[in-house]
């Protein structure tokens, strides 16, 4: 029996000591995930005197996510058309088709779905480019070079994130509407008239459109944020940048929830809704 408690005992110490440890981990990095931000912040100079770099980062991060974030929007879109039009038959209501998906669209699934999207495709992306500019000596070639690579490297990759957000996420809304718009009116029967007019008196532009695109805006930062920290502090090895990249999927994904839930009760509460 003591022997029996003495493991018991053991089991539970090295528990506390591993949640210890992870714990005191997780507060180290995301001190150093708010420094190097700072950092990028007093580095962005770069950016805004060279914006051909800026510019460059957004083609790389933003159009050629195109086609996911088109593509994705029209089925969702598509997918919302049959499952709203099946609901608001049951109560005489398909005419309020483009309402609920304009709605749904504009001020929670568009912004949300494609960072979520963003986050996999570019978000990845950067963290996979510059974690490799690191393992192949690149970033310390630069050091050596007197060259800052956060302002080189890493600042228009930041904006170039940032910038791209709100307008794929834009994006994503208007092929929504449309696929539901196929949908609906065309496939399902929806008067045409009644589809635009009641979505254009019900979707309001600071309650609803303002709404989405500071969602966009805060998702894109943050999803910048932790794609070019996760990079820039990979060790520079195969398995370290694949591990970055993994963390940079999870951990932005995960982020652009919680910033969600908040960022919803806020203006819940601002819009007075």
């Amino acid at each position: 029996m003591a022997g029996g408690s003495r493991m018991t005992g053991n089991g539970l110490f090295d528990l506390v000591v591993r949640v210890g440890a992870w714990a005191i981990d997780a507060v180290r990095r995301i001190g150093a995930a708010m420094l190097f931000m700072l950092r990028v912040l007093f580095a962005s100079g770069t950016s805004i005197a060279r914006p051909a770099l800026t510019v460059r980062e957004v083609y790389f991060a933003g159009a050629l996510s195109l086609v996911i974030i088109m593509v994705s929007g029209l089925f969702v879109g598509m997918v919302l058309g049959l499952q709203g039009y099946d609901t608001l038959q049951t109560y005489g209501s398909e005419e309020k088709l483009g309402v609920l998906v304009a709605l749904s669209l504009v001020r929670e699934l568009g912004p949300v779905v494609a960072a979520l999207l963003f986050a996999s495709r570019a978000g990845s992306a950067i963290t996979a480019e510059i974690g490799l500019m690191k393992a192949t000596d690149q970033i310390v070639a630069m050091e050596m070079m007197a060259v800052d690579p956060v302002a080189r490297v890493v600042a228009p990759r930041f904006w170039g994130a940032v910038l791209s957000m709100p307008l794929l996420a834009a994006l994503f809304s208007a092929l929504g509407i449309f696929g539901a718009y196929v949908v609906g009116v065309r496939l399902l029967g929806v008067d045409d008239g009644a589809f635009w007019s009641q979505m254009q008196a019900a979707v309001d532009f600071r309650q609803d459109i303002l709404n989405g695109v500071i969602k966009s805006i805060v998702f894109g930062i943050g999803i910048a944020a932790v794609a070019t920290f996760e990079g820039f502090d990979a060790p520079p090895t195969a398995e370290g940048v694949s591990r970055a990249t993994t963390r940079t999927v999870v951990h932005s994904s995960l982020l652009v929830l919680a910033l969600d839930l908040v960022l919803t009760g806020f203006m819940m509460q601002m819009w007075g809704d």
